[in-house]
């Protein structure tokens, strides 16, 4: 249990705190990977929901620029509605690619279209990056994470991860989601999707974001 996280007072200053067990965290996605991403790294001390266990809660159009500002409508938009229930931590990230002048960044989830699959995506980047005859060195990218956490329409605090790699030329490996399947990470000579999760989940952009959570959260 994480001191700052299990005992912050919440949006009216009621002085009694409110211990983390008796206050589930919802993770603002329906994705079910990220979820359980966020299972291990935060342990069993968390009680964690998704989207798909409050289906009332409305998905918030993600019109921000950044990924900051994605994650902070994300997790706003349900801390307003869940009032003080509830944590919400958001997370918006994704994959810049610097051949691509930083694409598909903040829209790495729908890169391919409004119909957008993980598989569309990841051949839609390997066709661009084919056409610019990127190779080798010139395939550099990083996933970078943004985590806001929220409570009762008050942001809490904001966490930044990042990982640098490279682009493999086919896709490699079938752990993971989204572009795991393509990225290198400095370091290491297999894609995350063939990396096993206890490596992932140490070096990973979602990881060290977490960390950083948890970090802040230890915190007196």
């Amino acid at each position: 249990m994480h001191p700052r996280i299990a005992k912050f007072p919440n949006a009216h200053s009621h002085p009694t705190p409110m211990p983390l067990p008796r206050l589930p965290i919802l993770i603002a996605t329906g994705n079910a990977h990220k979820v359980e991403e966020f299972r291990a790294l935060l342990g069993p001390d968390y009680l964690l929901q998704s989207l798909r266990d409050h289906p009332h809660l409305p998905t918030p159009e993600e019109t921000g620029t950044t990924f900051l500002e994605n994650a902070t409508l994300k997790a706003l938009s349900a801390s307003h509605l869940l009032g003080d229930t509830h944590l919400v931590l958001a997370d918006d990230s994704g994959l810049e690619v610097d051949a691509l002048h930083g694409a598909p960044g903040v829209y790495s989830a729908r890169y391919s279209g409004p119909h957008a699959t993980d598989a569309t995506n990841r051949a839609k980047l390997l066709e661009e990056l084919k056409l610019i005859d990127a190779r080798g060195p010139a395939r550099t990218a990083r996933f970078l994470c943004e985590l806001v956490l929220a409570h009762h329409g008050h942001i809490l605090t904001t966490h930044t991860g990042t990982v640098e790699g490279i682009l493999a030329n086919q896709e490699k490996g079938t752990n993971g989601f989204g572009y795991d399947s393509l990225f290198i990470p400095d370091g290491h000579c297999q894609t995350f999707a063939q990396l096993p999760d206890t490596i992932k989940n140490t070096l990973s952009h979602r990881a060290r974001a977490t960390a950083a959570l948890i970090a802040w959260a230890s915190t007196p």
